[in-house]
């Protein structure tokens, strides 16, 4: 972590991971991407190379992490995917240049066209769709928690996962369980 700013929140799912760049949704928000440095450090976690950000790529990254958030915040209801949320992920999906490459371990990486923020977010659109569309073996959920309601993508084999982050959003609601218990039943 860089001075200054918050832990990222990483998980497996890249599209799902992005929205998490804004945690807290319904609470006291936590903005982990408050400035374009913070977007080049989350992208070369995750493998998206980028030589610089400047604040109106920064917008973009915002508009598509919003963009996501909503239409999996809709999948995941069952309800019909908002239109303008739909555009800009398509439209970030086309506008970039990057292919996927196999490693000698035989993984997947990104190879962007270029390195620039447009390309690896053409990535990040890339897998919220296959994530929306159902292409994917899993299920879209929120968050159970109230103040973070966060789109996740539950790959668990009983597909009832209720937290976007046990060691954040389940440990916190739990010890409020907890801590109700106690005042109820003090002895």
């Amino acid at each position: 972590m860089r001075a200054g700013f918050p832990d990222f929140r990483l998980g497996n799912v890249l599209a799902t991971s992005f929205t998490g760049t804004l945690s807290e949704r319904f609470g006291d928000s936590v903005e982990r991407i408050p400035v374009p440095r913070r977007l080049i450090d989350w992208l070369a976690v995750y493998g998206l190379t980028v030589d610089s950000c400047t604040l109106e790529q920064l917008d973009l990254a915002r508009e598509l992490r919003e963009s996501i958030h909503a239409a999996a915040t809709a999948a995941a209801l069952r309800e019909a995917l908002p239109a303008a949320a739909v555009q800009v992920i398509d439209d970030r999906s086309v506008e970039g240049r990057a292919a996927a490459v196999l490693t000698p371990e035989g993984e997947r990486r990104w190879r962007l066209g270029s390195s620039s923020v447009e390309d690896a977010l053409a990535v990040i659109a890339a897998d919220a769709v296959d994530v929306i569309s159902g292409e994917r073996d899993g299920k879209l959920a929120l968050c159970a928690s109230p103040t973070c309601r966060a789109a996740f993508f539950d790959t668990s084999q009983s597909r009832t996962r209720k937290w976007c982050d046990m060691n954040t959003c389940g440990n916190r609601q739990k010890k409020a369980r907890f801590n109700a218990n106690q005042r109820k039943n003090p002895g």
